[in-house]
């Protein structure tokens, strides 16, 4: 029987949109459900401060009556602005092993992107770089997390039998926490702090580090500004991400680096892994979910990072020998074993050699896919 795909045009479609991962995914011991309230928030026209300046159309396949897979076309305008493209990304990609399947949703993003005069198709991409982007193409015997994609082996084939070809990856890497922290990056952090005057936010209270948010995710505009694809986030996504995550965070699990001016120059932040609350739960916060999430955020065994970065004034001055003298001195105390680094592109170097002070292994890769229409 033939694919037809459906835009979705309704909160019920959309529910279903949203649900989809949970049947194709089911018995994939290393697939993690999205937090459902957040996948409703980013792809709600209504909620989603980046439809400012983003066009977005979810798609359904279905095939014997059943749906057999899922796509979003997302028109990032300022990202096309800044790096002076045309290109349609594509998200929220899921199918199951059918090159029919495939062929038809990717054959209706490019339809999309054809009739509004873009000249590429490029992805997987969400909204912003806050979303989870980059197909697996690599460990896939390994669990995914909150914040990363995981996928089947075949989709990267799909891809690119249709002619999608490596753009760019992302390496993310995983390290031990050493039992002590080095001496010599106690040292080198203690002269970095004194020669360049920063020091580390300690704050008393969740106010104090809210008052800091918008900071922090300012430096991140700034760190990111180079990167691949990178759009900034506008002042109502910062106020949103402010309001949505400094309430989450554990003081002992950021590092914030402020200058002399009482400006954030750098900035790590780290929470426990998720991964296997949220498959209890199922991605749900009701009726119980929240009772697994709440005791996954006191253990401190694995931890993920999920974002670091330092502004480009300070790059090369040590400032991650900062960052870790602190991390790690808080990771020993709480009994971290592991961490999990967020991806990083293949060639930042700025933030590869932020992690110089421990050894790392290859955990997952990921890649960003193009094709020219």
């Amino acid at each position: 029987m033939a694919v037809t795909i459906r835009e979705v045009n309704s909160r019920r479609e959309l529910r279903k949109f949203i649900s989809f991962p949970e049947t194709l995914y089911q018995g994939c011991n290393n697939w993690v459900n999205p937090l459902y309230l957040d996948e409703c928030a980013t792809l709600s026209k209504k909620s989603n401060p980046a439809f400012e300046f983003c066009e977005a159309f979810y798609f359904l396949a279905y095939k014997d009556g059943r749906i057999v897979g899922r796509v979003a076309a997302i028109i990032n305008h300022n990202a096309n602005k800044s790096w002076n493209q045309e290109n349609m990304r594509f998200g929220w990609l899921d199918f199951i092993d059918d090159a029919e399947v495939s062929a038809a949703l990717m054959g209706k993003v490019e339809e999309i992107a054809s009739e509004r005069g873009l000249k590429a198709v490029n992805g997987p991409f969400g909204f912003t770089d806050m979303d989870r982007e980059g197909l697996l193409v690599d460990g896939f015997d390994k669990m995914g997390s909150l914040t990363t994609l995981y996928n089947y082996p075949y989709y990267g084939e799909h891809l690119e039998k249709l002619g999608y070809c490596k753009d760019i990856d992302w390496e993310q890497r995983e390290f031990v926490v050493p039992e002590e922290v080095p001496e010599k990056l106690r040292r080198y952090s203690e002269i970095v702090r004194d020669r360049y005057n920063v020091r580390i936010l300690r704050p008393s209270s969740k106010r104090e580090l809210k008052r800091y948010g918008r900071g922090l995710f300012e430096a991140l505009n700034e760190a990111f500004m180079p990167l691949y694809g990178f759009s900034p986030l506008t002042d109502a996504q910062i106020d949103s991400y402010v309001k949505q995550y400094i309430p989450l965070i554990n003081f002992d699990l950021v590092c914030i680096l402020l200058d002399r001016e009482d400006k954030v120059v750098g900035f790590a932040v780290t929470m426990p892994s998720l991964s296997q609350a949220l498959k209890k739960s199922r991605g749900k916060i009701l009726p119980f979910g929240f009772l697994y999430l709440l005791k996954a955020l006191k253990r401190y065994e694995l931890i993920d990072m999920l974002m670091i970065g330092i502004i480009p004034s300070y790059h090369n001055k040590g400032l991650n020998a900062v960052i870790f003298d602190h991390l790690n001195t808080n990771f020993i105390k709480l009994g971290t074993k592991r961490v999990i680094a967020n991806p990083q592109l293949e060639n930042n170097t700025a933030v590869q050699n932020i992690f110089d002070y421990y050894p790392a292994r290859p955990y997952m890769t990921r890649r960003c896919y193009l094709k020219a229409l």
